[in-house]
């Protein structure tokens, strides 16, 4: 039964349920928030932002951090010059936020501070601010790259990943 409540939660939303959490504008206010980010370190950030998990994930019973890892892949968010590309995932029909992160940031940044970050931002999310929790969740990852990745003065970081949050 409980698989199946699940199912039906995530069927329920589609991407104009998604658009409506986050507002009128957010999508351009997270994208302008990216994009003053990666001005600073060598890191790249993509935002995904899904109402409901395909249908596949759910049957085989996938959690977000599952769905999460997959779209890390699918994105592309792995193929960056310095392996510093940081997915952040938002799951909207479990109000889940996700962040997988490439061995450039993740090796140097414990679980224990990933798993801070993420605690840190959860009320936000039950709260249903999700525009705010997004933008927690790029400024604790900013700071993270900002902390590893910093651009030397003069140096320029070359937009590998698009910076415009993708709605599913």
């Amino acid at each position: 039964m409980n698989r199946l409540r699940r199912i039906l939660k995530h069927r329920w939303i589609d991407e104009t349920d998604a658009r409506r959490a986050l507002g009128r504008g957010a999508p351009q206010r997270i994208e302008a928030r990216v994009k003053a980010s990666e001005l600073k370190h060598s890191g790249e950030i993509r935002v995904c932002i899904e109402a409901g998990m395909p249908l596949s994930y759910l049957w085989r019973n996938a959690s977000a951090r599952d769905r999460a890892i997959a779209l890390f892949g699918k994105l592309r968010v792995w193929d960056t010059a310095h392996n510093n590309g940081v997915l952040i995932y938002l799951l909207l029909a479990e109000r889940r936020i996700e962040i997988v992160a490439d061995r450039g940031l993740n090796d140097p940044v414990s679980s224990t501070a990933w798993q801070a970050l993420l605690n840190g931002m959860a009320a936000a999310f039950k709260a249903g601010q999700f525009e705010a929790g997004l933008h927690a969740a790029i400024d604790a990852v900013d700071a993270l790259l900002m902390q590893h990745f910093a651009l030397a003065p003069g140096e320029k970081n070359p937009n590998e990943l698009p910076d415009a949050p993708l709605i599913l």
